[in-house]
C-alpha cells in the first residue's frame, strides 16, 4: 500500500500540473496577443512571447473613435448597482424566510423555489414588453431593476441564516434593538464569507450580460462593455481584428480578477460554507 502510495501522488500531481498548464495557456496567449500587432497574430504560431511587443493596441482603444472608457464605465455603474441591490435585498429576503415565522412562509418558500424551473429564456420577451411598457427602455434601470433579487441567493442566503443563533438575536432585542438593526448590526456583518460568494457570482453575471443590453439599450453611449466590443466587430466590413478584440478581452478581465483578488479570502470561506450547506 506504502508504494502504491508513493507512485500515486507524483503521477496524481503530475495530472494536476498538465491540467493546469492546458487551462492556463489559452489566457496566456490572450494577454500575450494583446501586445502583438494584428500580422503577427494572424501570421500562424502560438507562441505566447510577442516577436515585436507594442502598445498599439491599447493606445488605439482609449484613443480610437470607439467609446470603449465610456462603455466600461457603463458596465461598472451597472454592475456595481446591479451587485449591491442584490446583495441586500437577497440578504433581506433570506433572513426574512430563515428568522421570521408567519402564517403561509412555506407556501411561499415553495413558490420562490418553484421559479427556479422556468428557463431565463422564456422570461425575455414577457420581460421586454413590461420593461417597454413602464418606459424603462434605453436606461440603466432597464438592466438593474428587473435582476435587483435572485432566487437562487436568496435560497443561499436563507440556508446561512437557518443556522444562525436565535440566542444572539434575541439578546440584542433586549438590549433594544430592532429587527432591522439586528439585521444590519448583527447578522450581516457576520456574513461576510456567504456575502464576498454572493457579491462575485453576482457581479460577473452582471458585468458579462450580453443579451439583456443588447436587447434594451439603443444609445451608443450607453452601451455596455460586451455589446460595444461586439458593435465595434460588426463595423470592421467581415474582418476581425483580432489585436483589438483580445485586448478588448483582456481589459474587461481586469475588474473581475481585482475583485476576486480583494474578495479571495472570504470567497473560499463561503464556498466552503455552501458545499458544507
Amino acid at each position: 500500500m506504502k508504494k502504491e502510495r508513493k507512485w500515486a501522488r507524483p503521477v496524481l500531481y503530475a495530472i494536476l500540473i498538465i491540467y493546469a498548464l492546458v487551462t492556463l495557456y489559452p489566457f496566456l496567449w490572450a494577454v500575450s496577443a494583446s501586445f502583438k500587432t494584428f500580422r503577427e497574430i494572424t501570421g500562424g504560431g502560438a507562441s505566447i512571447i510577442p516577436k515585436q511587443p507594442t502598445l498599439a493596441n491599447y493606445i488605439n482603444i482609449f484613443t480610437g473613435t470607439a467609446k470603449f472608457t465610456r462603455w466600461f464605465m457603463n458596465s461598472v455603474i451597472i454592475a456595481v448597482l446591479g451587485t449591491l441591490l442584490n446583495v441586500i435585498l437577497n440578504s433581506m429576503g433570506g433572513y426574512a424566510l430563515a428568522q421570521i415565522e408567519f402564517k403561509g412562509s412555506k407556501l411561499f418558500f415553495g413558490m420562490l423555489m418553484a421559479t427556479l424551473t422556468i428557463p431565463g429564456q422564456v422570461l425575455l420577451i414577457p420581460n421586454y414588453l413590461i420593461i417597454k411598457a413602464i418606459g424603462l427602455m434605453n436606461s440603466f434601470s432597464a438592466l438593474i431593476v428587473p435582476s435587483a433579487i435572485n432566487v437562487t441567493y436568496i435560497f443561499l442566503m436563507r440556508q446561512y441564516f437557518m443556522s444562525f443563533s436565535k440566542q444572539v438575536e434575541e439578546a440584542a432585542r433586549i438590549d433594544g434593538v430592532s429587527k432591522a438593526g439586528c439585521f444590519f448590526r448583527i447578522a450581516l456583518p457576520l456574513s461576510r464569507s456567504i456575502l464576498a460568494t454572493q457579491a462575485t457570482f453576482i457581479f460577473l453575471g452582471f458585468w458579462n450580460d450580453f443579451t439583456k443590453a443588447m436587447l434594451y439599450l439603443k444609445d451608443i453611449n450607453k452601451f455596455t462593455l460586451p455589446v460595444g466590443i461586439q458593435a465595434t466587430q460588426s463595423q470592421t466590413s467581415g474582418v476581425t481584428l483580432w489585436n483589438e478584440t483580445l485586448t478588448y478581452s483582456v481589459i474587461s478581465m481586469v475588474p473581475i480578477l481585482i475583485m476576486y483578488i480583494v474578495l479571495n479570502k472570504y470567497f473560499m470561506q463561503g464556498l466552503r460554507m455552501e458545499g458544507e450547506k
